[in-house]
């Protein structure tokens, strides 16, 4: 009998162990394409030094070989800090999406599978790619419609500090959370020990608020009027003067997709050259204090400033669509804040803590975000170099943009040139042309940062005053009331461009134009049933 017991003991012992064994094998032969992206960072970076990238959500961006990437754009439930959980339209299940970086020159694949109930598409905001992967629909493609995939390809050719975002019905998409940030890291770029990106945003926690649940019946949205529905659409009034009612509509303010004390500090060690890249992904401008560092800014738009210099408590103003890189030495030991400045409650929750390691005191900044502080001033900042453009020199094409408000049986429409989109002016280009464009805000209370697709520009001149430091090269340009902008651009980029405000509010409400190419044939025909909405 105990002979007997030993054997049926024995066996059941083979068997469990044959079974470890079959686990073990089964997770060798995993496909991996969906390891955490920062797990795959740091496998992928072992051999490196200590240089930290990114500090974005942890996330998979499902790489399935060297620079293919697959985002998939589905509802997800989110915190954005204790107490205040929103339902967001995500990339891969965060906000804002996973991080995607690659290095300057490299052919890029992102494959996009749509689990929304609504239509999508991914806009590359700032990177020149070529016009069929722009993403707009109706005018470079039709929208990916539920339950389809579309495959996005291009060069990565001109580095930076870009982000990506849905262009499809835009003003509701972008703000519900269908954002992340895009790095093209240069051949040239300077040695930096820590290099991270910062997503600027601002949401409505109120569950009463217009931000549409999961429940969202996309067939029922097919059809209405937009213009008094749009979720930051400022409530409608017959006085053509009055701006956005942000304070009462926006209750959070969000770095890298968390605010207050969950936003994820920022680690750095004494001695280390830090770079840190602000995106704004948001509809409001934002003042941004690096407290306890002298610091330069780097890049605008991902472009380089030549020959900045250091500058210490001075705001960076950074509008929606906008990017501004710039780097420090960590040469203060201590817990300091980079913080928003402004007077809106919902402003103390933009701050990210720079915790230096190692640092044995207890005291923490003092946050101080009323603080009036001067506001970096771009235009004379960095040193004069031969650039690209001139004031004088001889243009194809001159051409003006005035930038209004207008109101029209109780709605406000923001126009070009006294027309609302379709009936804006288009810009009709040659390939080659040098193109010159007078930009002018003309309303009395709403910036208009002007974003033009598939080009850089240059500044030429602010307020009739010719740029007095750095060529200042952007692809979006904000406008305060009254302002008046010189840029210029060469049209080297064959295809049918949008140049609009990013206040995806005032593009839904008439702020767009087209740059077109003579002779210039897109590669897909507009599709009327896949309901394409491209501000």
């Amino acid at each position: 009998m105990t002979k007997r017991l030993i054997q049926i003991f024995s066996l059941l012992l083979f068997i469990l162990i044959l079974g470890a064994c079959s686990d073990s094998n089964s997770m060798n032969g995993m496909d991996h394409s969906n390891m955490d992206m920062g797990e795959k960072q740091e496998q992928e970076g072992k051999a490196e030094d200590t240089t930290t990238k990114g500090l974005q959500p942890t996330v998979s961006t499902e790489k399935i070989e060297k620079n293919e990437f697959t985002l998939v754009a589905q509802v997800r439930k989110h915190t954005l800090t204790e107490g205040k959980d929103i339902t967001a339209w995500t990339f891969n299940g965060s906000v804002p999406g996973p991080e995607i970086r690659v290095q300057e020159g490299e052919d890029v694949k992102i494959n996009l599978k749509n689990e929304l109930q609504d239509p999508v598409t991914i806009h590359w905001h700032g990177i020149p790619v070529p016009n069929n992967m722009d993403g707009i629909p109706g005018l470079t493609m039709n929208a990916v419609q539920p339950g389809e995939s579309f495959t996005y390809e291009f060069n990565a050719s001109v580095p930076g500090t870009y982000w990506y975002h849905s262009h499809q019905d835009g003003v509701n998409q972008v703000d519900k959370g269908l954002y992340g940030s895009f790095i093209i890291e240069g051949k040239n770029d300077g040695k930096f020990d820590k290099d991270y990106s910062l997503v600027l945003d601002e949401w409505m926690s109120d569950k009463g608020s217009m931000q549409m649940d999961e429940s969202t019946d996309s067939g029922s949205m097919e059809g209405m009027d937009h213009s008094s529905t749009d979720m930051k659409e400022e409530e409608k009034s017959d006085d053509a003067d009055m701006g956005h009612d942000m304070s009462s509509m926006y209750d959070t303010f969000i770095i890298n997709g968390k605010s207050g004390k969950d936003v994820t500090p920022l680690p750095v060690k004494e001695g280390d050259k830090v770079r840190l890249r602000l995106v704004n992904a948001g509809f409001m401008s934002h003042k941004i204090h690096l407290h306890g560092h002298d610091f330069k800014v780097i890049g605008t738009d991902g472009q380089e400033i030549n020959d900045p210099a250091v500058i210490k408590d001075e705001l960076i103003s950074i509008a929606p669509g906008e990017r501004y890189d710039i780097e420090f030495n960590a040469n203060n030991p201590g817990n300091w804040y980079l913080e928003c400045h402004g007077d809106m409650e919902a402003t103390q929750g933009m701050k990210a803590l720079i915790k230096y390691e190692g640092f044995s005191g207890e005291s923490v900044d003092q946050s101080d975000e009323k603080e009036k502080l001067p506001i970096f001033d771009l235009i004379s900042y960095g040193k004069e170099k031969k650039a690209e453009f001139s004031l004088d020199q001889k243009y194809d094409l001159e051409y003006t943009m005035d930038l209004n408000t207008d109101s029209h049986k109780m709605q406000k429409k923001y126009t070009i040139n006294d027309k609302t989109f379709p009936n804006t002016d288009n810009l009709q280009v040659k390939e080659g042309d040098l193109v010159k464009v007078k930009l002018i805000n003309n309303s009395k209370s709403d910036d208009h940062p002007m974003h033009l697709h598939g080009h850089f520009f240059q500044v030429l001149s602010k307020n009739g005053k010719a740029v007095q430091g750095s060529p200042i090269i952007k692809d979006t340009l904000n406008l305060k009331p009254g302002e008046e902008y010189v840029v210029a651009f060469k049209a080297d980029n064959p295809g049918n461009w949008m140049f609009h405000c990013h206040d995806l509010h005032h593009a839904s409400a008439g702020m767009v134009t087209h740059v077109i190419y003579d002779g210039f044939k897109p590669d897909f025909t507009p599709d009327p049933n896949a309901n394409n909405r491209p501000e």
